[in-house]
């Protein structure tokens, strides 16, 4: 591991109060030229006891600005030292986790999963437009029915058609001939540019795409393409629980990466991260902005510091193989009640590497899947799923009761 190891209390707090050391001090520098601040002093008072052991609440009242991105030279100089933790944390998940070679990459910590993955489809965009002279309606994007709704929000900002590939029932899979299908007409429609965005664990289903269908299929049809993986969800699970690389840069169909430290990390929310090949950022430069020290190439704009040091803290907390450790047992809960299941008789979906259990809502009255807080597919009459998901705090003593009354259910429809 290049970047990640496991780190005492201690030595993050030192971590961070020397990051913080490196930004700029309001009350030791007049500052005239950029409109931020500490947090209100009125309010949030930056001298308050409980901060000393609190790096994350310390870095919170400090209030860096960590607009840009850090991994592709000059940003805004003011915090420094904050940058260089997030650039580390970049190169955490792009080296260390999904196998990046050193250096081959650019990203930053976005407000979420939806914007990382609108930030790739928006490079690709501009790329087929720059490279090829590409019009939008030559463009299209690419992926299953399963997948996130803001590929819809993609769609519909950046002016690009969507098409979705239907998936199978039972097994939530995407195949070769649904997806031959589905490019074969979108060719015949005017697309010579596809924007791939292959699940690694869909939402609802943790479900996981073949993505060497996606990249086998286009390039026999001829067309141009970039693969994005939108592993807003499994993206801390999947590559732990797996020895399946081919959804990691070591795949060189592979182009860019969505995370979401906010889902199994814990962290707070508006800790999405975005990581993609060198150079491919470059797309959107936001050249207009020349006040921003080294410019600005992500949707977002200013965003927290804060957030991508909390997200730093965590994983550095664990290291990478109590992290490894942590995933094994949520897949320990999750075969657990797998088994319980089929011992029933209830129907339902699981992919072998997630720790997502989704329940066909037949067996489920709407009273229980709300005493148990269960998740449908959609919010009205016509649920035809619940999930549950295996966090950090669903022990199986919590899953017993709901498995036992489960079963009375599955009891009295036999009777």
């Amino acid at each position: 591991m290049q970047y990640w190891k496991k780190l005492t209390r201690n030595e993050i707090n030192q971590r961070v109060d020397e990051a913080l050391n490196q930004n700029v001090d309001y009350h030791e520098r007049t500052i005239l030229g950029i409109p931020a601040s500490h947090l209100d002093e009125t309010v949030f008072n930056r001298d308050a006891a409980f901060q000393n052991n609190a790096p994350f609440l310390k870095t919170m009242v400090d209030n860096p600005n960590h607009i840009g991105c850090h991994t592709m030279g000059e940003s805004e100089p003011f915090f420094a030292g904050t940058q260089k933790l997030e650039k580390e944390l970049i190169g955490i998940v792009a080296e260390d986790i999904l196998l990046c070679p050193a250096g081959q990459y650019d990203g930053y910590v976005a407000s979420g999963g939806t914007e990382a993955n609108i930030q790739a489809i928006w490079i690709y965009r501009n790329l087929f437009k720059r490279n090829h002279g590409a019009s939008y309606n030559e463009i299209c994007i690419l992926c299953s029915e399963d997948s996130h709704y803001s590929m819809h929000k993609a769609a519909n900002l950046l002016n690009l058609d969507l098409v979705q590939i239907p998936v199978t029932d039972d097994t939530r899979e995407i195949t070769r001939q649904q997806v031959t299908a589905s490019i074969s007409k979108a060719i015949l429609s005017g697309k010579k540019y596809f924007i791939v965005v292959a699940n690694m664990m869909t939402t609802m289903f943790g479900s996981v795409d073949d993505v060497t269908i996606y990249s086998e299929t286009l390039e026999a049809a001829g067309v141009d393409f970039k693969i994005h993986i939108d592993g807003a969800f499994g993206g801390f699970v999947y590559p732990f629980s797996t020895d399946n690389d081919r959804m990691t840069f070591k795949n060189p169909h592979i182009s860019s990466v969505t995370l979401d430290a906010h889902k199994m990390v814990q962290a707070p929310f508006g800790t999405g991260i975005f990581v993609a090949g060198k150079g491919l950022i470059d797309y959107v430069f936001t050249n207009e902005a020349q006040y921003v020290h080294g410019l600005d190439a992500t949707l977002i704009g200013s965003r927290s510091g804060a957030n991508a040091i909390a997200v730093w803290m965590i994983l550095q907390t664990y290291g990478p193989h109590d992290w490894f450790e942590k995933i094994h047992i949520l897949n320990y809960r999750t075969n657990w009640l797998c088994r319980q299941l089929k011992e029933i008789g209830i129907d339902f979906y699981r992919h072998p590497s997630s720790n997502i259990v989704t329940i066909r809502a037949k067996h489920i009255k709407p009273e229980l899947a709300h005493k148990y807080g269960l998740v449908p597919d959609q919010h009205n009459d016509n649920a035809r799923w619940y999930k549950i998901v295996m966090m950090e705090h669903v022990h199986v003593d919590h899953l017993m009761p709901f498995v036992e009354e489960l079963k009375k259910e599955k009891e009295n429809e036999s009777l």
